[in-house]
């Protein structure tokens, strides 16, 4: 699911005056130690969760761009710069993610039961996401051929990943009736659920070692809070306002907060020593709009600032490796546009 903070435009490559492949170390800002190079990939309109494919050769992202009203997939060469659309190019997707190996990848997509975009969350209730009930989660090649249906429930189904194992895939469903985390295996049978607390749990991602989950996660206590939850879901919306970040293990056991800020936190991913969370937050600024990445231990201590973008960054993904982190930003653009960005990591 995409933070969406403001509209989005595509503009071309030349209003920009740089190409796929720039590297440039004026992208990199003065406290951002952590980046040795920076090189931007894509140039102008929404684009958004960049996520590698297993041979780290591949991006497959989400973008709204040329004459397109809302999010489709698309797979990036990164060494060419290449870029095609993979989703059908009907209703709205989310949440790519490559299989390992690399023959399939999965998103979550409306096209099936809406053909439109769905509509766009009512802010007269204050900044909401909306959860829209016709996500299900779909498999297909790589190019976008053999597409597939994987989950039928009714109700939301999305943001979904894959194990490194390569056994099981974490995904959000409000099948029992709250936004819940689950996990079921490749082809969508064996599905358990892994989370039962009342509120939202998602964005989740798996360990390198495919023994732990990291995930986001707004829980309601109070009555008042929890009703203002109810409410808002059942009209397929959700206000993310305050969301800190878990890790539980990969069968749901052993659930802890790791974040205590009360800001919005989301886009968690394990550093490939699997002692360390990357994710993004606006716990730096009172007026909650701009979104930097930390690094903080799976205990919760340690937390460390890595971007001071005045805007936005999320959406972080390492290579297995660790030399080498993707993310997305509205630097060096304009006005609220996404681009994704590839980093030099250095510790």
């Amino acid at each position: 699911m995409t933070i969406r903070l403001f509209p989005f435009f595509f503009c071309a490559l030349s209003a920009l005056g740089l190409s796929p492949g720039d590297t440039s170390s004026s992208l990199i800002l003065p406290k951002e130690v952590h980046f040795r190079t920076l090189r931007q990939l894509t140039f102008g309109g929404e684009n958004a969760e960049g996520y590698f494919s297993t041979d780290e050769t591949r991006l497959i992202f989400q973008s709204t761009r040329d004459s397109l009203k809302c999010d489709q997939e698309f797979v990036m060469d990164l060494a060419s710069g290449s870029t095609r659309m993979i989703s059908t190019g009907k209703g709205r997707t989310t949440c790519g993610y490559f299989f390992p190996g690399d023959t399939m990848v999965l998103f979550s997509s409306t096209h099936h039961l809406l053909g439109e975009c769905p509509p766009r969350p009512d802010f007269s209730q204050g900044y909401t996401w909306a959860v829209s009930p016709e996500y299900d989660i779909f498999t297909a090649r790589p190019d976008g051929s053999n597409l597939r249906r994987l989950t039928s429930t009714p109700g939301y189904d999305a943001e979904a990943t894959i194990s490194p194992r390569g056994d099981r895939i974490v995904f959000t469903s409000i099948r029992n009736g709250d936004l819940d985390l689950y996990s079921m295996n490749l082809d969508g049978t064996g599905v358990r659920q892994l989370t039962n607390e009342l509120g939202y749990d998602g964005g989740a991602f798996y360990s390198w070692d495919g023994a732990m989950i990291v995930y986001r996660a707004c829980h309601y206590i109070d009555s008042a809070s929890a009703a203002s939850y109810r409410r808002l879901l059942s009209q397929n919306l959700v206000r993310p306002l305050h969301m800190e970040i878990f890790v539980m293990n990969a069968d749901g056991s052993n659930k802890r907060q790791i974040t205590f800020n009360g800001a919005a936190n989301f886009a968690p991913f394990f550093h490939p020593d699997n002692r360390r969370i990357i994710f993004a937050s606006n716990m730096a600024d009172p007026k909650g709009r701009d979104f930097d990445l930390y690094l903080i231990n799976t205990d919760g201590s340690g937390l460390e600032r890595v971007t001071y973008n005045d805007t936005f960054d999320g959406f972080p993904m390492f290579t297995h490796d660790g030399r080498k982190l993707v993310f997305a930003s509205n630097r060096n653009g304009k006005p609220h546009e996404t681009n994704l960005f590839i980093a030099d990591w250095k510790e």
